[in-house]
């Protein structure tokens, strides 16, 4: 009885410490904030719009009905322990009680600007020829079977397929609440090392993805940074994904150049122009976003003396597959053995344990 009640009494200290810090009264006036405007009669006229406000205004309704449930669990079993009773009737509700504070604990650890937002992943082959492309088509697979895991929708905005195998590039949308929070420690870039499938005497090869994460923005999330019609220049080609006879008869595919930066994007995942021009547009909002932040940090770095660029020496993670199974994040030395899982998608470990260390 004695360790039970310990149980609790650690869970509710650990708990009140953390209630503080989740903001949760202000998350409530954000709520009724978006339940006012779900209410609006022209809500949906703007379909895309509407959507983020009821996908926003449901997982902030989740997020503090989960906070609240756990708050009422810590109190019930203080009183029923208190009360008296079996020991045994409450070893099952308490376990259930920590892990809940463990995922909302580490949920608190999500607290950048637009860790809230979705994220835009793209993957690039970079050196090692078509082992490189097979390389982004496994970790597109990983990460695609890692959103899976999550309940997270995704859906491939653009993709070149390489001559022989995989993709020299690949961008997808992962829709999901704080799924760019989760993702965004994965840019930089990825190491494999294995036996070649690509040549007869299975040589040793060394190749190397670039992933790059940025959250999705609207218009209305980024209003100093403005985009201007004369600026873009628009052209329009015929898709190469698959997406049925609309798709590869008609020009729906879009790819939208930024004049003053030179940035190109591209979109084909839609069977409709338009909606190919909004993704591009999304896309090239995030790009710019991503664009003023690396120059606000190099002014910051160069202050200090120091900038390393985001490149291909950036190196975050070492997947060795031959001579040994070995997989290893260079940030937080966590690694692992079970190679095949790892690249199935449970990668959870990895991620939670850079999030904890920043």
């Amino acid at each position: 009885m004695q360790d039970i009640k310990k149980n609790i009494e650690e869970i509710s200290k650990e708990f009140g410490e953390l209630y503080n810090s989740l903001n949760i009264e202000d998350k409530k006036i954000k709520l009724r904030e978006l339940e006012a405007k779900s209410t609006d009669p022209n809500l949906w006229d703007d379909v895309e719009k509407a959507k983020n406000i009821m996908q926003s205004l449901a997982d902030l309704k989740n997020e503090i009905e989960e906070v609240e449930g756990l708050k009422d669990n810590i109190l019930l079993l203080k009183t029923l322990i208190n009360d008296g009773g079996k020991v045994e009737d409450y070893i099952g509700e308490v376990n259930k009680t920590k892990k809940l504070l463990n995922k909302i604990t580490f949920s608190s650890f999500l607290s950048g600007e637009y860790d809230f937002k979705n994220a835009i992943v793209s993957i690039h082959a970079g050196q090692g020829g078509t082992e490189a492309m097979d390389w982004t088509s496994m970790l597109l697979r990983m990460y695609l079977r890692f959103c899976e895991r999550k309940n997270w929708q995704t859906k491939i905005l653009d993709s070149t397929s390489g001559e022989e195998a995989g993709f020299k590039s690949v961008t997808f949308l992962v829709e999901g609440n704080y799924s760019f929070g989760h993702l965004k420690h994965e840019a930089g870039t990825h190491r494999l090392v294995r036996q070649s499938p690509f040549n007869a005497d299975k040589l040793r090869q060394t190749s190397f993805s670039l992933v790059e994460v940025l959250p999705e923005f609207e218009e209305i999330d980024l209003p100093d940074i403005e985009i201007k019609d004369e600026d873009l220049d628009w052209q329009f080609f015929r898709a190469s994904t698959q997406g049925g006879q609309n798709v590869q008869k008609v020009s729906t595919a879009v790819r939208l150049i930024h004049k003053p930066t030179k940035l190109i994007v591209t979109a084909q995942s839609e069977r409709f122009q338009e909606q190919n021009r909004k993704i591009a547009l999304n896309l090239l909002r995030s790009k710019l976003w991503a664009k003023k932040q690396e120059e606000l940090s190099k002014t910051k770095d160069n202050l200090r003396g120091e900038y390393k660029p985001a490149s291909w020496g950036n190196q975050i993670r070492s997947y060795v597959l031959h001579p040994y199974k070995m997989i290893k994040d260079l940030r937080t030395e966590k690694e692992t053995s079970n190679t095949e899982r790892f690249l199935d998608g449970e990668i959870d470990d990895f991620i939670e344990a850079q999030i904890k260390m920043l």
